[in-house]
């Protein structure tokens, strides 16, 4: 494992394996780190995923949690409809047949500002229809709910260190970025995530074409994929848990999702030989979305991005307009490693910046290849630095953000999508920028 730390070197169980030199770390613990010239040993050391299950999961655009992203970004996109540049800094908590949007604005005329907060119940309501929300019954009256919208002003403090006096844009907070790329998919994403998404996002199409009229929008799935050598080769297990109406008998409902929902996104010769499948393992599911559970926005970051494969810096997407680092360093991370991968230069890629409330430039980049690039002579950090510059308001007009873009991205993944034109999306051959 990356960093593992081992405190005594045996040379006996070095015996055949690639050449370790042992690193005086002065008070940290002593790491046994590969002789530079080997890159057997570098790989060895660094493959975060072998050989094993490896789980990843996802929810409907109905799940509670979801609820509460979509209503923000649905806001966000509001607000940068009227004005590009606005500031955004959404939260929304669901709970039973009560919706709380709330958070700090900033926008150039009073006007808009003003505008946005007088429809945002409007928004919500229109949000919980959408997304099939009908009754209380079915876990939220989009008519009926009370809603409290509760919207400030950006904190002074915090703008002095973004709109910079000297007209450079300043990092919206301080906070690292984590961005992911593999070959696992043509959509450069790691499997077991892709798999999650076509899940929910199948058994929404069944219930909105009316083919499985008795779902109800509140899912989540899961897939567990075997990996050999650093590939998935396998699903061993799924599990698909969803809300449905009163009256269909446990065994239908299992029959009808494995038929409609599973097999046409699981093909069979994908399955392992015990190939398991799991659905409403605990039976009854006709109470749910913000009835059965509370949502807040922001809860599902893993399942925003790479469903675990990569590490998460810890800020959440959705409710943020494009100065906030959290999302638009995250999607530049996730541009420049794909860049990696569809250039060739390496089989998985993972990005990391960080920043510095108020600081244009980044505080760090680095990126890692886990041993599998292509030309270990390549020195990936200085191209993409030379080719691609990474402080705030570049980044945002490189990818184009300011622009009502959101709302769609809050469900489903922020990354590897298809079904959308995303801009950190885009594959840019070599000296294209």
């Amino acid at each position: 494992m990356p960093g593992e730390r081992i405190m005594h070197v045996e040379k006996s169980s070095l015996a055949g394996r690639p050449t370790l030199k042992v690193k005086d770390r002065g008070d940290l613990n002593q790491i046994a780190v590969p002789d530079a010239s080997s890159k057997a040993a570098k790989q060895e050391l660094d493959m975060t995923i072998r050989n094993g299950l490896f789980t990843s999961e996802s929810v409907s655009e109905g799940h509670p949690d979801k609820l509460a992203d979509r209503i923000s970004d649905r806001v966000l996109d509001a607000f940068l409809e009227r004005d590009p540049s606005a500031r955004v800094a959404c939260e929304t908590l669901l709970a039973d047949q009560c919706v709380i949007v709330a958070g700090e604005f900033k926008t150039k005329r009073i006007e808009d500002f003003h505008a946005v907060r007088e429809s945002a119940v409007s928004l919500v309501r229109e949000v919980l229809r959408e997304t099939g929300y009908s009754s209380a019954a079915t876990g939220i009256d989009p008519e009926a709910c009370e809603v409290q919208i509760r919207f400030n002003g950006q904190s002074r403090d915090i703008n002095q260190g973004v709109d910079r006096a000297d007209g450079v844009l300043g990092a919206g907070d301080q906070g690292l970025m984590f961005g992911y790329a593999c070959d696992d998919t043509p959509e450069l994403m790691p499997a077991p995530i892709i798999y999650a998404h076509r899940l929910v996002r199948r058994q929404s199409e069944m219930r909105k074409s009316g083919a499985l009229p008795w779902l109800q929008p509140d899912a989540k799935s899961q897939v567990t994929f075997r990996y050999v050598e650093g590939k998935p080769t396998q699903v061993e297990t799924v599990v698909l848990s969803t809300q449905h109406e009163e009256g269909i008998e446990l065994d239908d409902l299992r029959a009808a999702v494995c038929k409609h929902v599973i097999d046409p996104v699981i093909p069979y010769s994908l399955r392992a030989q015990g190939f398991r499948i799991l659905i409403n393992p605990t039976g009854r599911f006709v109470t749910g979305g913000p009835k059965g559970d509370a949502g807040l926005t922001g809860r599902k970051i893993i399942v925003d991005t790479y469903g675990g494969s990569a590490p998460h810096g810890g800020g959440a997407f959705s409710g943020k307009d494009p100065s906030k680092v959290d999302r638009s360093a995250a999607y530049m991370a996730r541009f420049l490693a794909k860049v990696v991968v569809a250039r060739g230069w390496a089989g998985r890629a993972l990005v990391q910046l960080s920043y510095a409330i108020g600081v244009a430039e980044p505080v760090s980049f680095s990126v890692e290849t886990f041993g599998v690039e292509s030309d270990p002579r390549r020195d990936i950090e200085k191209e993409l630095s030379n080719e691609f510059d990474l402080r705030p308001q570049r980044i945002i007009d490189k990818l184009d953000l300011q622009r009502p873009i959101y709302y769609p991205t809050a469900a489903y993944g922020h990354f590897g999508r298809i079904d959308i034109d995303l801009p950190w999306e885009r594959v840019e051959p070599a000296g294209a920028s």
